[in-house]
């Protein structure tokens, strides 16, 4: 499953190492098999569905041989675990950390912001904004995974929030805890959906869900141009403009499934670990864009009071 999140949409997002599964590789078992793969099986194109154990040295012990030595024993109980230190492969304790690692980078960097900036001071926001667009689409093309420039995007992006959050709050006192929480209880809702299957991402899902982004960046970028030339077609303010706000938290909702379904088929196809990191990266990015679309639908909904 791709992700129309610009981290997971490239083919080979969740790169592979000599000796790990990875995306795209091929090795169908009969059909029915519960480790199957590909279409016949959870686990997609995972080649050692067939036998979770294929790689460990004592798998291959043929049972003619008999018993095995005291010796053997020992060797097989000093033997290091075969767990996420000793495999290297990416866990869902590597997708929480690094995550916690990267949102706690952007709070501590929106919080400087907030902190050291006037008030209405919108020249370094927007200054900060676009070398974090610049350095996240680095991030996102770029083959090998690069934690330094995920970080320096969370504090970029960071600052960039913190200055904007600042400007709202000065106008509508208390909304940067409302677009806070409402960040947090969609992220929580969607979680909690995909996770009893509520949601699930299927092709259907995923195309839909596509177009509708699609539509709605044009619309936008329509709408930008329009107000250049003086035109205000009220995408941002009025009843139009809350129906605007709730297709784009909507949307940042649709993108989080996109890339839970994409960090859970990685954990299953044995993504190395490092790969936690670009996972944290297309959360980030989810979670940017839920709490700048939950900014101004708030603001919206308060309007001069």
């Amino acid at each position: 499953m791709r992700s129309s999140n610009p981290v997971f949409s490239r083919e080979g997002s969740f790169t592979r190492e000599p000796g790990y599964a990875g995306f795209g590789t091929t090795q169908a078992p009969p059909a029915g098999s519960p480790h199957a793969t590909g279409p016949n099986g959870p686990y997609g194109n995972n080649p050692y569905g067939n036998n979770p154990y294929a790689g460990s040295p004592y798998a291959q012990q043929p049972q003619a041989q008999g018993p095995l030595t005291d010796e053997q024993l020992v060797e097989m109980y000093r033997a290091p675990s075969a767990g996420p230190l000793a495999t290297g492969r990416m866990t869902l304790d590597d997708v929480v950390a690094r995550t916690a690692m990267t949102l706690l980078t952007l709070v501590a960097a929106g919080g400087l912001a907030w902190f050291l900036l006037p008030d209405r001071n919108y020249g370094l926001a927007v200054g900060a904004s676009l070398i974090a667009f610049v350095v996240g689409l680095v991030v996102s093309f770029k083959r090998s995974v690069s934690p330094p420039l995920i970080l320096l995007y969370a504090g970029l992006e960071g600052f960039a929030l913190g200055a904007v959050t600042k400007v709202f709050n000065t106008i509508w006192p208390g909304i940067a805890i409302q677009a806070v929480l409402g960040t947090a209880a969609v992220f929580a809702a969607m979680l909690i959906a995909y996770k009893t299957g509520r949601i699930r991402v299927t092709p259907r899902y995923t195309r839909i869900g596509i177009a509708i982004a699609m539509g709605f960046v044009l619309l936008l970028m329509i709408n930008m141009v329009a107000s250049l030339f003086g035109a205000d077609m009220g995408l941002r303010s009025g009843p139009l403009g809350i129906v605007v706000g709730l297709v784009g938290i909507g949307l940042g909702a649709f993108f989080l499934s996109l890339d839970f379904a994409a960090i859970e088929q990685a954990i299953a196809q044995g993504a190395p670990q490092k790969e936690a990191w670009r996972a944290a990266f297309g959360l980030t990015l989810s979670l940017v864009w839920i709490y700048i679309e939950m900014l101004r639908l708030i603001a919206i909904l308060r309007g001069d009071d």
